[in-house]
Parts: structure tokens; sequence; C-alpha cells
């Protein structure tokens, strides 16, 4: 059953979405009443973030998107370029039994570096900000507390947002499952302030 049910659109562009999103391994299925679940994260580049999350059993699904912003149906030229205000993130779907909530949560502080703004590497601007966007109560106090436990891994604060979620606005499809079209493995990402890392 899905909890916290996000508002999900697709991206306003020339090129149109495709009708049915190749996601992992299909479609999402939590809104045909699956026992499944949702999260949402940035963690800068979303092509980086989304290829560490397929990757992780009990992932069922994810799209790249853009959320946290003002602006309906922003395109990828908008975010990047002007100020709406949206980060570039992902969405999974994912199994309960599998993988928790907050075995997720712990693996996002693992795969970008969260104390930086605005900022993952090279990759510099609001866009590239490190944010969790919760769905429900119960997933905005795990990522809480999940962030209170990491920020013992790292020399300098954390600055990741924890916000409920707002519209979701998948990104065109050029940018879906982007690592494994292209053979790039993940954008690059800086891990300096990762104590031991």
């Amino acid at each position: 059953m899905l909890t916290g049910s996000p508002t999900i659109k697709a991206a306003a562009s020339d090129e149109k979405p495709s009708a049915e999103l190749k996601l992992a391994p299909t479609k999402f299925k939590a809104a045909e009443g699956a026992n499944l679940e949702r999260a949402i994260f940035a963690g800068g580049c979303f092509w980086g973030t989304e290829f560490h999350f397929r990757t992780v059993k009990g992932v069922t699904a994810t799209a790249v998107g853009y959320t946290g912003g003002h602006k309906e149906n922003p395109t990828y030229k908008e975010v990047c370029y002007t100020n709406t205000g949206h980060a570039e993130g992902v969405m999974l779907e994912f199994d309960p039994k599998v993988v928790s909530y907050r075995e997720l949560v712990d693996q996002f502080w693992e795969i970008h570096n969260p104390t930086t703004k605005n900022r993952q590497g090279p990759d510099i601007g609001s866009q590239y900000r490190s944010a969790i966007y919760t769905l429900n109560d119960e997933q905005m106090k795990v990522a809480l507390q999940s962030k209170k436990e990491a920020a013992k891994m790292f020399s300098a604060p954390i600055v990741t947002e924890i916000v409920k979620a707002s519209p979701f606005y998948m990104a065109e499809d050029y940018h879906q499952q982007y690592a494994e079209k292209t053979g790039k493995a993940s954008c690059p990402i800086d891990r300096s302030n990762h104590i031991g890392g």
C-alpha cells in the first residue's frame, strides 16, 4: 500500500515524455495497490543518485525529476538556467519487506556529500542541493533521526534539507536511467568532508 502519495507530473518539454516510463523493472506499481512505498531524495546530479539507488535490493522502480520548486512543469533548461527553485531529485519505489526507508536514508548519506550547500563536486547551483522530501510523518521522523546519527560521519555540519514533499515533475525521457543508457556510471561526487573516506 502506498504511504504518502506525492503528486507526480510529467515535465513540460518539446520532447514529450513516453506514455509509460521504462522503470526498473517496469512502471511504478504503488498506485495500483501493491504493497510498495515511495521515497524522494536529492543528492546532486540526479543521474548518479538514480544509478546508485537502482542497485539497491528492494528498490523496484526509479524516476528522476524536479521537485521542491515553485514553477509548474519545469524543463531541464529552466531548472538549470533560471530560478525555478527545484532540485534534481529521484523518486524511488521500494518494497519495505526487503529494504526499509531507514536503510534507504542511511544509504543516501553514503552516496553524496551532504555538507556542501548547493553543490556536489564540480556541479554548483541550488538544483544540486542535498534534500530529503518526506511523504508522511513517519518518513520525516526517520529522516531527522538518521540525519542526527549521520552527523557523526562528517567533519562539517550536514546542510541537507528535510521537508515535506511538494509536486514531483518527471524529467525528460533522456534523463531517465541515464547511466544505463549511456554507460556512464555516475556524476562526480565530492566526499572530502566524509570522515574516513
